[in-house]
């Protein structure tokens, strides 16, 4: 069978990696709300629910480091129908109701799985779609995922809490998106290549884009990881905590989108500036509004996660405008594993710190992060012209929960993409 994509390929063609995709979004969306919520009130210590949003990004570090080796031995359909039934063995490890070390170490091992899938999909994605559609066909994955797992947690608020019915619902959806997968005719992707992870090269190249990147992962982890202990401690209903992890994840359309199409049209760490300013007046607000004003809470977070997705999309664009082609493989691996590093470290030391300062801490780490990184980009900007807009890259949609992974094991479609980019 040719590794090499059809070049009467369709958009329609990608069709089973997204249908299948989203399907686990929506499990993954039920237990991201589930368990930061029963173990908050749960008699579990009181750093469990943080530890477990750690386990979830130090899971996926892991993930980084052994998908490549692995799907070079197995291959892309094998490895995704494994990591997947590693979803499923998570999820009924916490139906079991054990002790709440074992649930930490189920969202370890959903971390580790739910980051091999995406680099699977980023990969078989790009391989499959044509340069012509490419950017789109990656964009409106990053959409549909992001909404399904908001989906997934807006159904959490339709269902009892009482039994395991939530572990068994995400057993259901990443069961079923095995099915779109295993039944594609989709030819696999070339083996992949060695991870090259070169920090000096990155430095070099964009040390914007770089430090943007670890920023994003801090920040990505601790706002959409502490916003349901936040609000379980403070004693919201289980329909609300759903309600407002959903209404977080439409800040992907109505914060990242015109930011992004106004970073094509001017120096984007002036728009990484405004982003920075937005996180913070966010932060500030969300200080100071309280659970009895739930709808402007609400507001106040969508601004708040929308602004976070940002940093990372448009740190990842405006590091590879000063990238050369031959540069994209090691660039991507280097940014996704430090993206990586960032998302375990930083809500590892929210979780130390909240007992000392408060359930607020993350959004003080929240503020503390976009503040520094302001003043880091408001530093390279005197030292450092910007891109001629003739050498950007387009604009494209990108979550901070699903880091760039495709070059991990198909450097040759991001290549072809990189040269396609006007």
């Amino acid at each position: 069978m040719s590794t090499h994509p059809s070049a009467g390929a369709s958009p329609l063609s990608i069709a089973s990696i997204v249908l299948s995709m989203t399907t686990a979004s929506i499990g993954s969306g039920l237990m991201f709300a589930y368990a930061p919520f029963m173990l908050t009130r749960s008699e579990a210590a009181g750093w469990a629910p943080g530890a477990a949003v750690t386990a979830v990004a130090f899971g996926g570090l892991i993930g980084c480091v052994v998908s490549g080796p692995l799907i070079q031995r197995v291959g892309h359909a094998r490895l995704f129908a494994c990591s997947m039934a590693i979803v499923i063995l998570a999820a009924v490890i916490i139906a079991a109701d054990l002790p709440a070390i074992y649930w930490i170490l189920a969202r370890g091992l959903y971390g580790a799985a739910a980051n091999c899938n995406f680099i699977i999909a980023q990969s078989w994605l790009n391989h499959a779609a044509s340069n012509a559609w490419r950017g789109r066909a990656m964009s409106f994955f990053y959409m549909a995922y992001v909404l399904g797992l908001g989906c997934g947690a807006w159904l959490f608020g339709q269902i009892p809490t009482s039994g395991n019915l939530t572990p068994l619902l995400t057993v259901f959806f990443t069961a079923l998106a095995i099915l779109p997968i295993g039944l594609t005719r989709l030819p696999n992707p070339p083996a992949p290549a060695r991870v090259n992870v070169d920090v000096a090269m990155a430095w070099r190249i964009s040390p914007v884009g770089l430090i943007g990147v670890l920023a994003s992962g801090g920040l990505s982890m601790v706002v959409q990881g502490f916003v349901p202990i936040y609000a379980a401690v403070n004693a919201v209903s289980q329909r609300e905590v759903a309600l407002l992890m959903f209404v977080m994840q439409t800040g992907l359309l109505f914060v990242q989108y015109p930011l992004g199409i106004l970073s094509d049209r001017m120096d984007r760490r002036r728009v990484l500036l405004i982003t920075c300013i937005i996180i913070t007046g966010a932060a500030t607000a969300a200080l100071f509004t309280s659970f009895s004003q739930m709808i402007v809470l609400m507001l106040v977070f969508m601004v708040f996660a929308g602004a976070v997705e940002t940093i990372y999309s448009i740190a990842n664009a405006h590091a590879n405008d000063r990238a050369d082609p031959g540069d994209y493989v090691p660039l991507s691996s280097t940014l996704l594993v430090a993206w990586s590093a960032a998302a375990t470290v930083v809500p590892l030391a929210v979780t130390a710190l909240t007992p000392i300062l408060g359930q607020k801490t993350f959004i003080g780490a929240a503020m503390l992060v976009a503040i520094l990184y302001a003043g880091f980009v408001l530093k390279r900007l005197a030292q450092r012209d910007p891109v001629p807009s003739k050498e950007r890259e387009t604009f494209e949609l990108r979550s901070a929960q699903l880091p760039n992974a495709a070059t991990l094991t198909d450097p040759q479609a991001l290549a072809r993409d990189g040269e396609a980019t006007p």
